[in-house]
């Protein structure tokens, strides 16, 4: 049975921003098309034990914890190939897991459970950024929703947030940008939503309290209303107080899809999903001097007492697949995506060891006033066309498709604000935190509007019943014109650029493949909605990537793994020129690049133990890089790069209706800066839960994250870190009927 795709539906948030935009869309067709399904149960020597379910499309189907090798997904090709029949690094997580594991936000749903990626998101970049294999940030590891590619502004993508809506997110490790164009060296990370259900009902409901008064309240329904009609639609909300001072936070997120199949070859869905998200106006706390951590400043919050964080967004898709005969499928979508953001806050801070008797343990300077509006809006359609077919005798499989986008992106701020005589330096503790200060009004600083189109081409052909090569190929054309409305300078770069891979798979026997790739990619110095004057003649980073592999699914899906080595090579950096004046404008002269091994597993033991793990060993270095003053980088890691990733996750059902499951983390050290000079130190976080089921529509759980109240920090720079929450404790009622 075919899929169908999903849309939302939702309302404003009390205090948030409204978006000024109506997100709607017009177009026709494109759903994901999901296959194989994995073993209701895997019988062991003296147990049974189930897999965790999810239903999509009407289809009563399950993914295991682990890789889900035999599943069908869109992260590697636009051919839904499984990623047993791609060459790439490829994970699915089902969401029905990632709420079973308690992991209520994507980065704990990401970072958790696929290889090779740590979260350094932040309240600058939206809580949106990854690490993963040697490359950072939103300009190098893309998030996409549903298939829709969002784009950063400013370098900040800020939804989805919440994991409640999520049906499944699929990982692609490694260069992506044959599938998403330029900004996807690191990887992509592909959140679906929940899908309408055409056979069988969904209904269900959640609650949660937990320490520093945290309660949350969500609810989700799916199913047909006719013959031709299914829905669906998911909303949560949560707020609590947070760990630290003024941690106070609150979020909505929803998702909703009307399907309507008038004939059994056509399927067109409109679909909504948004979120307004306030999160903790947390910005970080100072070191007492270079790397050294004072334990008891960190429940302190430096920001102003008035500080506001605040993110809207929603996403209008209408999408449609039409499959007229068994050899081709035609798909298109039509989609809207309008974000609204706003800052006002004191967002750093240093410690200066000047001593008085105000400060006999020195002070806290305060910078870097800053309140900020962000207004994006992008419009866009894809469309594509799968061709099924002989070549010389052989079977093959092709899609080509295009994509076209506007973008508009406007930044208002009132910063350079920070006056002494009202925001003085403070102790560090027991301190007034005092107010922004600024009446300023906000002026509009800059304008930009890009217009993007690409073409696109993938082709699987099977030489024989073993070997297959699959290859893809997408040329981008954006251009750029943007406008500082304060200088009046302007920019109109076109930054063109081809991405192509070429791989082969080879599967001896069944459900056991050998693989190798070659891809180039291309990443920009800056993200393109906010590429200034100054950066407009710079062109695309290069990257290219060589990776080989080995993946294997036995005795019914309930033993996968895999295990890749790759090297990726970045080049056209921008580092200052070795001698180079103090103040002279970088140049695109620097070299990195990351060679690494990654390994996954996902294995029922019986007995009712199941243990997922996966692991990555990563050499990231400077090629050729330089700082200020011609300081020679090379050879060191690139900043915020953990060289060793781990998780470990076993579950245990150790008596009728109860379960129990403990998961490990593991995030090596990591450099601040590019010179090397700093680093944080390599971490492990514990996460347990035990579940009872007391009657077949009632699940009660009760989880402890951070078991071992472990303190550590996952961003920040040489002087300011961002720690992560202490040991915190949660008990969850979840409903279905």
């Amino acid at each position: 049975m075919s899929t169908f795709p999903s849309l939302t539906s939702g309302a404003a948030f009390r205090r948030a921003s409204p978006s000024r935009t109506l997100s709607s869309a017009l177009g026709g067709a494109s759903l994901l098309v999901l296959s194989a399904a994995l073993p209701a149960f895997a019988e062991a020597s003296e147990g049974v034990v189930a897999l965790d379910e999810i239903n999509v499309s009407g289809e009563a189907r399950r993914l295991a914890p682990g890789p889900n090798l035999t599943v069908s997904t869109g992260a590697g090709s636009r051919l839904d190939l499984t990623p047993l029949e791609t060459p790439a690094s490829v994970d699915v997580v089902s969401g029905d897991v990632v709420r079973d594991r308690g992991q209520s936000s994507i980065a704990e749903a990401v970072t958790q459970n696929a290889a090779g990626f740590s979260f350094i998101g932040t309240p600058g970049n939206g809580f949106g950024a990854y690490s993963s294999r040697g490359f950072t940030g939103v300009n190098s590891v893309t998030t996409l929703y549903d298939g829709v590619r969002l784009y950063p502004g400013n370098g900040t993508v800020t939804f989805p947030f919440d994991t409640w809506t999520v049906d499944r997110i699929e990982v692609l490790r490694g260069p992506a940008s044959v599938l998403y164009g330029e900004g996807a060296i690191g990887g992509a990370i592909n959140i679906i939503p929940k899908k309408p259900l055409t056979d069988e009902r969904r209904n269900e409901a959640r609650a949660v309290v937990g320490t520093d008064g945290q309660v949350g309240l969500a609810a989700g329904s799916a199913g047909p209303i006719n013959e031709k009609f299914a829905y669906s639609f998911d909303v949560a909300a949560s707020r609590g107080d947070g760990w630290m001072d003024r941690g106070d936070y609150k979020n909505l997120a929803f998702s909703g899809a009307l399907n309507w199949r008038p004939t059994d070859e056509l399927s067109v869905t409109l679909s909504h999903d948004g979120g307004h998200n306030q999160p903790s106006r947390y910005f970080g706390t100072p070191l007492k001097g270079a790397g050294n951590v004072e334990k008891d400043w960190i429940g302190e919050n430096y920001n102003v007492r008035d500080g506001v964080i605040r993110f809207n967004d929603n996403i209008t898709q209408l999408k449609a697949e039409w499959t007229p005969n068994e050899t081709v499928t035609l798909r298109a979508t039509a989609y809207s995506v309008v974000s609204n953001r706003f800052w006002r806050n004191a967002e750093s801070y240093r410690w200066s060891a000047s001593a008085s008797p105000l400060f006999p343990d020195g002070q806290i300077n305060r910078s870097d006033y800053i309140a900020i509006k962000q207004e994006q809006e992008q419009i866009g359609a894809r469309a594509d066309a799968t061709v099924r077919s002989e070549l010389f005798g052989m079977a093959n499989e092709a899609t080509i498709g295009f994509d076209v986008n506007r973008f508009r992106f406007s930044r208002l701020n009132n910063g350079g604000y920070g006056d002494p005589a009202v925001n003085p330096p403070l102790p560090p503790k027991g301190f007034d935190p005092g107010e922004y200060g600024s009446t300023s009004s906000y002026g509009r600083e800059y304008r930009a509007t890009t217009t993007q189109y690409s073409l696109s081409f993938d082709d699987r052909l099977k030489l024989t019943d073993q070997l297959s090569l699959v290859a893809g190929l997408r040329y981008d054309h954006p251009e750029i014109d943007y406008r500082n409305l304060r200088t009046g300078l302007k920019a109109n770069p076109t930054l063109d650029s081809i991405s192509w891979r070429v791989g082969a798979v080879y599967e001896p026997v069944k459900n056991l493949a050998f693989y190798a790739q070659y891809s180039e990619a291309a990443d920009p110095v800056n993200s393109l909605l906010s590429l200034t004057p100054a950066q407009s003649d710079f062109k695309l980073s290069k990257g290219r990537q060589v990776e080989a592999g080995v993946k294997q699914s036995l005795w019914d899906d309930r033993f996968e793994w895999t295990l890749s080595a790759f090297y990726i090579e970045k080049k056209d950096l921008l580092a200052p020129r070795p001698g180079a004046l103090a103040g002279t404008p970088a140049e695109q002269i620097g070299k990195q690049s990351s060679r690494g091994v990654e390994a996954s597993v996902g294995v029922e033991l019986g007995h009712g133990w199941r243990v997922d793990a996966n692991g990555t060993i990563l050499d990231a270095r400077y090629d050729e890089f330089f700082g200020a003053g011609g300081l020679s980088y090379k050879g060191n890691t690139p900043n915020a790069v953990p060289e060793k990733l781990a998780n470990v996750w076993a579950t245990w059902r150790f008596a009728e209706n109860w379960k129990a499951q403990a998961g490990l983390q593991y995030v090596g050290r990591t450099y601040t800066s590019a010179s090397n000079d700093y680093k944080r130190p390599a971490y492990a976080l514990v996460n347990a839960g035990l579940q009872w089921k007391p009657t077949g529509y009632a699940t009660l759980d009760a989880r402890v994250k951070n078991l071992t109240d472990k303190t550590y920090a996952y961003a920040g720079g040489d002087y300011q870190w961002y720690f992560g929450a202490p040991r915190t404790a949660e008990l969850a009622l979840h409903l279905k009927f």
